[in-house]
């Protein structure tokens, strides 16, 4: 059996806010996961675990971990994290996009870029990245039990009367054609689960693109001007989306909202763990066939 050297190359957009970097990288250090790297032909490792982000030492090599960005972060962008894993023999390259939504057209060129589809579904400015490894991809966040169970503890403290409450959830969106689709059978999803958590009167989605949010909060306080709206934010970490445009779009109007986004938070990694650990039990099954 050939040696499998794997890596794990978590990517997310990147911003401009320091904080909003700290916090992608708090979640990546916290990730444990354990596929032993033995059983994919791996053997004892000579090289010093990195400081950050942290290589996960999986009992009898080690798995090294790269926390990359899509744009903004200098000398921390997607072929950077690439370079460094080839660096230390990575053969297979388990990409994580920590995007919340397949909806993303980052998700779609990032994808590209490592060669994951032959086309992008929409012209990009990015370019293929110089990649020897083979990329193994994994799926974004979307509407998975574990996102719901996030996004409620974040937005609980604004319940008080669920049953008097409709809970008005928000993502990013996009007005592309096949993307747009996508994030609303996400947002749908979540916040039908927000409601079974909550116990919410009523549950409903926006989003920033197309602009829906004030509208939406309008269509309820029409309707049933006897509730209150509590928003929730469907964003991974607080920036100038929850700080500024959410409250901008939604100026002049009635609404509990705190714009807590996903990061912090334990399960951040937890999910990371899941993605990781799925795609080295398949990349283990492969090894062992071959």
């Amino acid at each position: 059996m050939d040696k499998i050297r794997p890596g794990v190359l978590v990517i997310s957009h990147g911003s401009r806010s320091a904080e909003w970097v700290r916090l992608v990288d708090e979640a990546v250090a916290q990730m444990r996961f354990g596929q032993p790297a033995a059983a994919l032909g791996g053997g004892p490792s000579d090289e010093e675990p990195r400081a950050m982000p942290a290589d996960r030492d999986h009992g009898h090599s080690i798995i090294p971990v790269e926390s990359s960005f899509l744009e903004i972060v200098e000398g921390r962008l997607i072929q950077d994290g690439i370079d460094r894993l080839e660096a230390q023999g990575v053969t297979d390259i388990i990409a994580v996009p920590l995007f919340v939504s397949s909806g993303s057209t980052h998700v779609d060129e990032i994808s590209w870029s490592l060669g994951v589809v032959e086309e992008p579904k929409l012209e990009t400015d990015l370019e293929l990245m110089r990649v020897n490894a083979r990329v193994h991809w994994c799926r974004p966040m979307d509407d998975e039990p574990e996102i719901a169970a996030m996004l409620w503890e974040k937005v609980r403290e604004l319940s008080v009367r669920p049953e008097r409450e409709i809970l008005l959830l928000v993502g990013h969106g996009s007005k592309e054609e096949g993307f747009h689709e996508q994030w609303q059978q996400v947002l749908s999803s979540l916040a039908k689960q927000l409601g079974e958590l909550g116990g919410f009167a009523a549950t409903d989605t926006a989003m920033l693109l197309p602009e829906q949010a004030a509208e939406r909060v309008k269509y309820w306080q029409r309707e049933r001007p006897d509730w209150d709206v509590v928003v929730a934010p469907f964003f991974l970490s607080e920036g100038y989306f929850t700080e500024t445009v959410i409250p901008t779009r939604l100026q002049g109007l009635e609404y509990r909202y705190n714009g807590r986004a996903l990061l912090p938070h334990p399960l951040v990694a937890e999910w990371l763990n899941h993605r990781v650990e799925s795609a080295l039990s398949r990349l283990t099954r492969t090894a062992l066939k071959t």
